[in-house]
Parts: C-alpha cells; sequence; structure tokens
C-alpha cells in the first residue's frame, strides 16, 4: 500500500463537482465528490439509469466531464488528449466487464499478453507474465483456447488476467458477475477479494448486493446522478 506524507493511504481517484450532461437535458451526473485511497474496495450501486456506469467510464477516462475535475493518480485526465487518456490507461487502469470483450480470433494467453504488447513490452515477455497469471487463477491449461471454447467463468478469468497484465494502480470492474451463473460468479467473487487483500484498489458498479457486500469495504448508492449515500462494510462470508 501507497502511503502519502500525512500517513495515511494515498489517494488513487479523486472526482471533484463531476457534471454530465447529454443533449443538454439528460443530467447523467450532478455534481458528484469522491475520492478512493489505495487499497479500498468501492462498490457503487443504483438503480438502472442512476449514473453508475457514467461514473465508471469517466473515471477510465472513456468519457469526459460536463464540468468539474476527474484525478487518477495525481493525472487531471481533463488536461489529457485522447491519445493520452488510452497511453493513461494502458499504463494505469484494468478493466473488467459484463461481457468479457475479448478478441474472438485470439487464443486465452494473446488475449492476455496484448494488453502488454500495446505498451511496448516485447511478445516474449508479455506471453511469459500472461502465462504466469492465467497459471495463478487457475487457468493455465486452457491458454491455447479460443474464448468461444471457454465456460463464462474462465472468459472472465482470462478477462482479469488481461486487466492485471500492466499491474494497475486501479482495477475497474462494470458487473463483473452480470454475465455468469452463480458458481462462475462466486470463483470471480472470491478472486476479486484476493486481489484486494493483497493490495489491489477496487472500484465495482453492481446491481448486485451480494458481490458488494462480499468483495467491498465501502459503499456508495447513487440516485439521480448524484451520492445518495455512502457507508463502510464489513466483508460477508
Amino acid at each position: 500500500m501507497t502511503i502519502d506524507d500525512g500517513g495515511s493511504p494515498q489517494v488513487v481517484v479523486r472526482l471533484d463537482g463531476v457534471r454530465k450532461e447529454y443533449g443538454g437535458e439528460a443530467m447523467a451526473l450532478d455534481g458528484v465528490s469522491l475520492e478512493i485511497r489505495a487499497g479500498e474496495a468501492v462498490a457503487v450501486m443504483g438503480p438502472s439509469g442512476c449514473g453508475k456506469s457514467t461514473l465508471l467510464n469517466m473515471v477510465a477516462g472513456l468519457d469526459r466531464p460536463s464540468s468539474g475535475t476527474i484525478e487518477v493518480r495525481g493525472q487531471d485526465l481533463g488536461k489529457l488528449n485522447e491519445t493520452g487518456l488510452a497511453l493513461f490507461r494502458r499504463h494505469h487502469v484494468g478493466m473488467i466487464f459484463q461481457f468479457f470483450n475479448l478478441i474472438d480470433d485470439l487464443p486465452a494467453l494473446d488475449n492476455v499478453a496484448l494488453a502488454a504488447q500495446l505498451t511496448g513490452t516485447s511478445a516474449k515477455q508479455a506471453r511469459r507474465r500472461a502465462l504466469e497469471l492465467l497459471d495463478e487463477l487457475g487457468i493455465a491449461d486452457q491458454k491455447d483456447m479460443y474464448p468461444a471454447a471457454l465456460s463464462g467463468g474462465e472468459r472472465q478469468r482470462v478477462a482479469v488476467a488481461r486487466a492485471l497484465m500492466n499491474r494497475p494502480a486501479l482495477l475497474l470492474a462494470d458487473e463483473p458477475t452480470g454475465a455468469l451463473d452463480s458458481r462462475s460468479g462466486e470463483q470471480v467473487m472470491d478472486l476479486l477479494i484476493d486481489l484486494n487483500q493483497i493490495g489491489q484498489t477496487l472500484l465495482m458498479v453492481t446491481h448486485d448486493p451480494k458481490l458488494a457486500t462480499r468483495c467491498a469495504n465501502r459503499l456508495i448508492e447513487v440516485a439521480d446522478g448524484r451520492v445518495a449515500r455512502e457507508s463502510s462494510l464489513e466483508r460477508t462470508a
């Protein structure tokens, strides 16, 4: 865990007065301010259309606020152009999606290794680290299989490995268990808990209260584009 001069965990994400309007009328986010510190596991919940996914996309630099500032690892994302944002994501942010977003015509190993190759890592080094991650996640024996031949749980493990490839300061998860059966979902929850326990900072968007209570230590509830409530969580078994 990284400690700042004040002796408390370093702020990894800071939103200050973030607003997002679409079409001049619809307000997806309405003045959101929050901080996420190193080592936290934060779940964002709320009804459909409340702004959860918009919040996650803003932190990832996939969307820009209408006003307000977003800092990740001390970098003001508003000061980066699209190329700069893409480079920042590759080096500092890992992303896990509900529907995996794997490349269908690449086997598992290459899906994972590609994330490092895009940052300039040699193919040999990238494949070696990719294999290590797949082994740690228990699916090294499926390294040569294509996504279509993998179960949902296996595909999400490949996606997690890809997200971890560049040792990101921040791991973002958008409904990471939403497309999985209950057993695979439990396995992915266990994986997220394990990652957080070794210091990985997590920000998750979910509709699933079980995911939040099992994997997060802080809950942010969003309603009508605003933070309605924040609370600490005691992880359940």
